[in-house]
């Protein structure tokens, strides 16, 4: 993608002054990791993708999946309807109200909402929770957002724990 064209996030500036500044120094909040990641399913861009999703749940995604639904759809459009964080928390959560459009091959255009929850890991860096990847964590195990925390006083409530 040509780096002055509009960004597909849908936020009005370039690519380079938007979504690319954050897939390369790390997004500033949930929101921004929420836009960044929807033009990386625009552009195929998998590898960030896995690597926003939290670590723990990284090895359970569906990448070939991921890769098809990213190239074969057409993206018609993001839409953030609410987004705010907790930013003081330890660690710091958040969460971003969206909608998502697309078409896929030979298919009618489709839209789907969702709250999604986003957890700032140990190394600073914001973290998608996909609730389509289950955790087998035991009640007192350390959280996976790597905050050395139990997953019970800590990010259970967003993972289901």
């Amino acid at each position: 993608m040509n780096p002055n064209e509009p960004c597909p996030c849908g936020s009005q500036k370039s690519f380079a002054q938007c979504c690319a500044s954050v897939q390369q120094q790390g997004a500033a909040t949930p929101e921004a990791l929420m836009r960044s990641r929807y033009s990386a399913y625009a552009l195929g861009m998998l590898d960030y993708l896995v690597a926003t999703t939290l670590p723990a749940q990284q090895a359970g995604l569906d990448q070939p999946a991921m890769q098809q639904w990213s190239t074969q759809s057409q993206w018609l459009g993001l839409t953030v309807l609410a987004s705010g964080d907790q930013a003081d928390s330890t660690p710091a959560r958040g969460w971003v109200r969206f909608q998502v459009r697309w078409q896929e091959p030979q298919g009618e255009a489709q839209s789907h909402e969702e709250l999604s929850h986003f957890v700032r890991g140990a190394d600073q860096r914001w973290y998608f929770i996909d609730p389509t990847v289950p955790l087998k964590l035991e009640r007192n195990a350390h959280c996976p957002c790597g905050s050395a925390r139990k997953v019970k006083k800590c990010c259970g409530p967003y993972l289901g724990a």
